[in-house]
């Protein structure tokens, strides 16, 4: 039996971190306020971490949209794998050629595109989504600004977030002035 109701589990469960940075944040202002010596000093130290943490954390709760849906998202050592029990599939993010975010179904989904490789859709919702986050901004160009926008934006089309330059790729030969 629990005293806490389902919703409030919920919201706690996935602002924890936040919660957690905030009340670091709250101690390293108490000590900076009301202490002497060299405890001020290390109150805005902790200060300045924490609210650093509690940006990033904001960030990430705001990219998740809960567990619950189809299938479940691991991204382990740079490469992002899914399992549903219709589909599924591994992509490299070094290897990633576009990133598009469709919320026209329901649930909204991911599509990773990698070229020679069919596309893998991903629910936002599936299990483990929220990994995915620390995946994509790793993405060269990308800001994790990007996107959240991407996800409060325009709900009529599939929406491309990142598209890997032809220019840039590692396997395309760079013109040289003298050979």
């Amino acid at each position: 039996m629990s005293f806490i109701r389902p919703e409030a589990a919920k919201f706690l469960s996935k602002y924890k971190e936040v919660l957690l940075a905030g009340a670091v944040f709250g101690l390293g202002a108490y000590w900076a306020i009301f202490s002497f010596g060299l405890l001020p000093w290390l109150g805005y130290i902790v200060m300045g971490v924490s609210g650093l943490l509690l940006f990033s954390f904001l960030q990430r709760a705001w990219f998740a949209r809960g567990d619950g849906g189809r299938g479940f998202v691991e991204v382990d050592e740079g490469q992002i794998s899914y399992f549903a029990p219709d589909s599924g599939g591994m992509i490299a993010v070094r290897e990633l050629s576009e990133l598009s975010y469709d919320a026209r179904p329901n649930p909204p989904v991911w599509t990773l595109s990698q070229a020679g490789l069919p596309d893998l859709v991903i629910p936002v919702n599936a299990k483990g989504a929220a990994q995915l986050f620390d995946a994509f901004a790793a993405l060269p160009g990308l800001s994790a600004d990007r996107l959240l926008t991407a996800q409060r934006g325009a709900k009529d089309h599939a929406r491309v977030i990142w598209r890997k330059d032809a220019l840039l790729r590692i396997d395309t030969p760079r013109p040289r002035l003298h050979s």
